[in-house]
């Protein structure tokens, strides 16, 4: 009995990665069909491996080598990198294969999570293929991006919550804080959902706070805050926006913009698959009524998610980047649904209309994955087509030497692996404080700093570009159908002189 119970574990596991393959086939068909080549759907994937390259390399944890700086608000993700990179060396398919092992780990330990949680063995194999056949893990798995890794931290968090062991519990949790800084709020509901006591609440502060405190340390040597530039650069309100010195009308941090938020969710789990915001609200009752709070708490995380992104530390709506933000969170979305449908003995609902019900989901997580991996066939073919193809033209024409000013530092300085100045300030957090004053701040660094160089989108900085005495195009990519990219055009250009 035993080892038939074991080959049919193992058995369920092999169907789950079998099924991973489906939505993987279908997206890298897509891929080649429109980029023509393989390719990322982000630039900030050519940040994370540059990064990477530079750490195994021995330059530390810096982008421009010999300058430290917290430029990545995923260093988990980076940190593994920089382990593939020193295995097999730096690479797109390097990249691309930890996307796929981690992608279908979180498959495997939502089937897990489901069972320990009670539900059947049937219910949980459909779960996590569910999870799979989602187009926002699809997606993370051949992006070069942390989000794959942030949810197999969730579901390996929730494996542990389940068992009831703390420590593990408290450390993917902790992880998956430095997969994607938005688990921090999981965290909290972790430490709710069971009885609290001195031991659990000393476990979990001891936990996070040896994991993080690196990251926070690092962070305030060479940005001078607790968080990374990233973060410092891109948070655009919101309490930890006010801690930076934005100020904003209270009732757009505590009103609009949570309700906008709110309704960005909504959106984006219809879009991951249609019946999952209708499904979820009885789920989270049902979860907590089967499971008792221990679950149910947690599960309510999917309703505080959009609200604590617009509250804490916004920058985009839960659904930005194919729901980079908010991917974390599946595992979770569907461990609820399995919950709650799946603890209880199937007397009284035929197997034949289970099964139904069953294709029925899967059915539509099919049909879905069409949209979704055209979506990152183009925006492969973007990113090839603009930053790579710039990147490969800056280290063809420009000097080895050339310091170049740039908006999308993540292929261009991959490929030429010139100094890059980011006017984003996502690694040259000197820029953050002239560009709260918008363009003219800008403007103003630029004139400081004065680098021989600039790429950018004009349409970001029309009164820079405009300039032509200042300023000499000399080269220019322009996408034909733009998807993903900041602007359609971006343009490189030589400065005469640094009375811009």
């Amino acid at each position: 009995m035993k080892v038939a119970r074991h080959v049919g574990r193992w058995g369920d596991d092999l169907v789950v990665a079998a099924a991973a393959l489906i939505p993987l086939a279908i997206f890298t068909l897509r891929e080649r069909q429109i980029a023509g080549a393989p390719g990322f759907p982000l630039d900030d994937s050519w940040i994370h491996l540059h990064f990477a390259r530079n750490l195994a390399e021995g330059a530390g944890f810096s982008f421009n080598p010999g300058t430290p700086v917290a430029g990545s608000t995923a260093p988990l993700w980076t940190l593994l990198l920089a382990a593939g990179t020193l295995v097999v060396g730096s690479s797109l398919a390097m990249a691309k294969t930890l996307g796929v092992c981690v992608t279908v780990g979180a498959g495997l330990l939502t089937r897990r999570a489901a069972l320990a949680w009670g539900a059947r063995r049937e219910v949980a194999l459909v779960a996590a293929i569910a999870l799979l056949w989602t187009g926002a893990l699809a997606w993370g798995a051949l992006s070069g991006m942390e989000v794959s890794l942030a949810a197999l931290l969730t579901a390996g968090a929730l494996l542990a919550h389940a068992r009831d062991h703390v420590l593990a519990t408290a450390s993917c949790a902790a992880l998956a804080v430095l997969a994607r800084p938005e688990a921090f709020l999981l965290v909290v509901f972790f430490v709710l959902a069971r009885p609290l006591t001195v031991r659990r609440v000393a476990v979990f502060v001891a936990v996070t706070g040896v994991l993080l405190a690196p990251v926070v340390l690092f962070s305030l040597a060479t940005v001078g805050a607790p968080y990374p530039a990233t973060a410092a650069a891109k948070v655009e309100g919101g309490l930890v926006g006010w801690l930076g010195g934005i100020n904003e009308p209270a009732t757009l941090t505590w009103v609009r913009r949570p309700l906008a938020f709110l309704r960005e969710w909504i959106v984006w789990l219809a879009a991951t698959h249609w019946l999952l915001p209708v499904a979820l609200c009885p789920a989270l009752v049902l979860a907590w009524l089967r499971a008792g709070r221990a679950l149910g708490l947690v599960a309510l995380a999917l309703l505080a998610h959009p609200l604590g992104m617009a509250i804490l530390a916004p920058y985009r709506g839960p659904a930005f980047q194919e729901g980079r933000y908010s991917i974390h969170l599946l595992p979770l979305a569907v461990l609820t649904l399995a919950v709650a449908v799946g603890t209880r003995p199937p007397r009284e609902r035929p197997a034949r209309l289970r099964a139904l019900a069953a294709a029925a989901w899967l059915g539509i997580a099919l049909i879905t994955l069409i949209p979704a991996a055209t979506r990152y066939g183009w925006a492969v073919q973007n990113i090839n087509a603009m930053q790579v193809h710039l990147g490969r033209w800056v280290d063809e024409h420009l000097p080895k030497t050339a310091q170049i000013a740039v908006n999308d530092i993540g292929a261009i300085a991959y490929f030429s692996r010139r100094e890059v100045i980011d006017l984003q300030g996502l690694v040259t957090p000197e820029i953050i404080p002239y560009r709260r004053q918008g363009e003219r701040g800008v403007i103003q660094f630029v004139t400081q700093v004065c680098p021989p160089y600039l790429i950018v989108f004009p349409a970001w900085f029309p009164q820079l570009t405009s300039r032509t005495d200042t300023l000499q195009p000399i080269y220019r990519v322009r996408l034909e159908r733009n998807e993903v990219a900041g602007a359609a055009e971006m343009v490189v250009y030589r400065l005469a002189r640094c009375a811009v």
